[in-house]
């Protein structure tokens, strides 16, 4: 079967939410709250529904293999802290596609005349750590707590890579 890399488009908003949806419950269990991920589809439909819609300094895209949408991407190119998101369908982790969705970030943030990737990593994400200090990121030692997923304040830690 084929992998692509693709720009989500408003038709996909429900294919492209039940897929970050199902990312962020395998990803985040024990992390973020259950109650939060349990509920979090609606709340999502809308703000995908607007983005895909109206994405801003935002690109949109989607990891598709065969038929199945398999995971997520959104880059910023106009915010130095907050330059993207990578999802995967947990059955797809470990078999090389997270990185094709890294590599495709970060020569898109290239070509826009990046010279430093930084990303937001929850402390207790360690594999995602693992994945991106494995390709080159490192930890600055910034952290900052943000409370807005169920009310229970998380730590985030920003990791840089130097192109």
């Amino acid at each position: 079967m084929e992998f692509i890399i693709r720009k989500a488009l408003p038709e996909d908003v429900d294919d492209y939410t039940d897929c970050g949806v199902s990312c962020w419950q395998s990803a985040y269990r024990g992390i973020v709250p259950e109650e939060y991920l349990t509920n979090m589809k609606k709340q999502r439909l809308e703000k995908n529904r607007k983005a895909l819609t109206d994405p801003g300094d935002c690109e949109y895209y989607c990891a598709v293999y065969g038929e199945k949408m398999i995971g997520l991407l959104v880059i910023n190119k106009n915010d130095s802290e907050n330059f993207w998101a990578i999802y995967l369908i947990e059955e797809f982790w470990g078999k090389g596609y997270g990185k094709k969705l890294l590599d495709f970030a970060i020569n898109e943030l290239k070509s826009a005349g990046h010279k430093k990737i930084c990303l937001w990593v929850f402390e207790e994400n360690y594999r995602a750590r693992r994945f991106y200090e494995k390709h080159g990121f490192s930890f600055d030692g910034t952290k900052k707590v943000v409370d807005k997923y169920g009310g229970v304040p998380l730590i985030e830690l920003r990791y840089v890579l130097d192109l």
